[in-house]
């Protein structure tokens, strides 16, 4: 594990919203990060901070940001004299988060970002920590496109993909070639508490706009190689999914069906799991679980009142793994969606990203 000289200073872009306060939270006691900078929009400009959110978690609002005062995400120059490095979890279209993102890099400001914009540019790498790591070497092609020295973008994938995706890649070695995936997920995952959305009590939604096509396809990228210059995303597993809303508050939930080129059995598929090494947890990076894929061997687990808070939130939780008489396997994930899916994600992939010194003090990049 790295040692630093001193904290980290972050940024936080769209700080006042539900994944912004994760960050706030997860960050509170961070061994190599502190907050010193808020940001969100103009209307929550010049406010202090603890006016500003609306805390939605059940945690506490830590103090040492209630009397910050919240930055305009546009005041770029302000901001990047002040921090090593920026979470970005703004609520911005598309193009504007593109924009605002790439600007940060261009102001030498390494972005760790929780928004989906960037996940399909081509030298900007996807990372899930445990999984495709060496995906940071598309760094330096990302840097020459944007002409900066320190400066670049990096992004988490989809939250959805956390429960599944980590069996898949335990499970390379027998060449998982199709699968298919339906989705139970959070309302966390749309920024909202059950006090905010009443009609979602004792409620299934059918439909999470654009959720289906991310399920599908971020994995091929997680899973893709660099070539060129670019990350090109694999060709399999193919993946076809459902995606559906229900009443948790915190927890995406997938059932899984999947077809394997190789024969395997049950046990050795357990085995995989358990065997299951990661660069995070043997560099000993300070939000990776010790365990990153737990399997629960119980006919009625993975749990989300048991079993979503396993290491912090951080572990993957595996279960109900069987035999199919259509296809090969089938078995049950569940993954904390705002702390392994959003920020917590995010933050693992900022300590990847230091531990790889692609993120430094500042005054180590002179």
């Amino acid at each position: 594990m790295r040692n630093l000289n001193r904290k980290l200073k972050v940024g936080i872009l769209g700080a006042t919203g539900m994944v912004g306060q994760r960050f706030i939270s997860l960050l509170e006691e961070h061994p190599w990060f502190q907050v010193v900078v808020v940001a969100a929009s103009s209307r929550s400009a010049g406010k202090a901070y603890e006016e500003a959110a609306k805390w939605k978690l059940e945690a506490p609002m830590p103090e040492a940001v209630k009397k910050l005062t919240v930055y305009d995400i546009a005041q770029i120059d302000d901001i990047a004299g002040k921090v090593d490095f920026v979470f970005s979890a703004v609520d911005m279209d598309k193009d504007e988060i593109i924009a605002i993102e790439n600007a940060y890099a261009k102001a030498e400001v390494p972005v760790v970002s929780n928004n989906s914009a960037h996940r399909w540019t081509p030298d900007v790498p996807m990372i899930i920590p445990e999984i495709n790591h060496r995906h940071t070497d598309i760094i330096s092609s990302q840097k020459n496109r944007l002409g900066t020295k320190y400066g670049f973008i990096a992004v988490k994938p989809n939250c959805s993909i956390q429960a599944y995706v980590p069996a898949l890649a335990a499970w390379e070695e027998y060449e998982p070639y199709e699968a298919v995936v339906t989705t139970y997920q959070a309302i966390s995952g749309a920024g909202k508490t059950f006090e905010q959305w009443p009609e979602m009590v004792g409620n299934i939604i059918p439909y999470i706009g654009g959720e289906e096509a991310k399920s599908e396809d971020e994995p091929l990228k997680v899973f893709g190689k660099i070539e060129n210059g670019e990350i090109v995303k694999a060709s399999e597993p193919d993946i076809t999914c459902q995606c559906v809303r229900v009443p948790v508050l915190n927890g995406h939930t997938a059932a899984v069906f999947v077809k394997f080129r190789k024969k395997a059995t049950k046990e050795e598929l357990i085995k995989k799991l358990v065997d299951f090494k990661s660069f995070p947890a043997e560099h000993e990076l300070p939000s990776a679980p010790k365990q990153f894929i737990h399997y629960l061997p119980e006919d009625d687990r993975p749990q989300v009142s048991l079993d979503v808070e396993a290491e912090n939130g951080m572990a993957v939780n595996i279960g109900r793994i069987r035999e199919d008489k259509i296809y090969d396997f089938k078995f049950i994930g569940l993954a904390h969606n705002t702390k392994r899916g959003a920020a917590g994600g995010a933050v693992l992939c900022a300590e990847l990203l230091v531990e790889k010194k692609f993120i430094n003090p500042k005054e180590e990049n002179k």
